[in-house]
């Protein structure tokens, strides 16, 4: 077998919480597992379990208090639990991609640009970076009459789509993904669960949270119980 691209080991997490003087909050303890190209892996487990914690302990948002998240970063490794800022963010921009719950733009940029900006970021032509988002945003069903608007005034679901479309449009080896069809109805669903599979086929590696049983059912290979680490902890 290849080596795995994410190698997570040892990784401990407990939040202080400073306005309840300083009480102690434990998260996970020794979590570990690894993740291959091409596998879509989920993170289960019921509501507290850690799982939104553990998937951003991967991509760098928290900070782990013990142990080790190596992501494997073209000749590389990089273990994200103890490299600097600026390497982290090199990381994100060549190898790991992230689809959040909640889209976070900048006030008065269209869809269609903020769709865009990671294939422009990867030096892609401007002309084909909007012309490929435009086609993703119409695979997933957002009228083109919306193209041109911020979306933050658009529905939940429409937000959703901006991005999914922003998180899957450029190639990324290592691909997280929080609940990405929470806010969506049954026909983009399917199209989300089509773009996860070529994905995979594309050799992509995922790790996601998927509360829709139909879709972990559809493009998981396996699922980790994080309720294991909850109770170490």
């Amino acid at each position: 077998m290849s080596e795995p691209i994410l190698s997570v080991s040892g990784v401990e997490k407990t939040f202080i919480l400073h306005l309840r003087e300083g009480a102690r909050l434990p998260v996970v303890s020794g979590a570990g597992f690894e993740l291959f190209s091409g596998e879509c892996v989920a993170l289960g487990g019921p509501s507290g379990a850690g799982k939104s914690s553990l998937l951003k302990m991967v991509y760098g948002n928290y900070r782990v208090d013990a142990g080790h998240i190596r992501v494997r970063d073209g000749d590389e490794v990089v273990d994200v639990a103890t490299t600097p800022p600026r390497r982290l963010m090199r990381l994100r921009e060549t190898t790991m991609g992230y689809v959040s719950q909640f889209l976070r733009v900048i006030p008065r940029v269209g869809a269609l640009d903020v769709a865009a900006e990671p294939l422009t970021g990867d030096g892609v032509p401007r002309e084909e970076a909007l012309a490929r988002a435009g086609a993703l945003l119409a695979r997933l069903n957002l009228p083109e009459r919306l193209w041109g608007l911020p979306p933050a005034t658009f529905s939940g679901g429409e937000q959703q789509r901006v991005n999914i479309a922003r998180g899957l449009i450029a190639h990324r080896p290592l691909l997280l993904m929080d609940e990405p069809t929470a806010s969506l109805d049954a026909a983009n669903r399917q199209v989300v669960i089509g773009l996860i599979e070529e994905k995979k086929r594309a050799g992509v590696a995922i790790l996601g949270i998927f509360h829709d049983a139909e879709v972990r059912e559809a493009v998981c290979d396996r699922v980790i119980d994080v309720t294991e680490f909850a109770k170490a902890a």
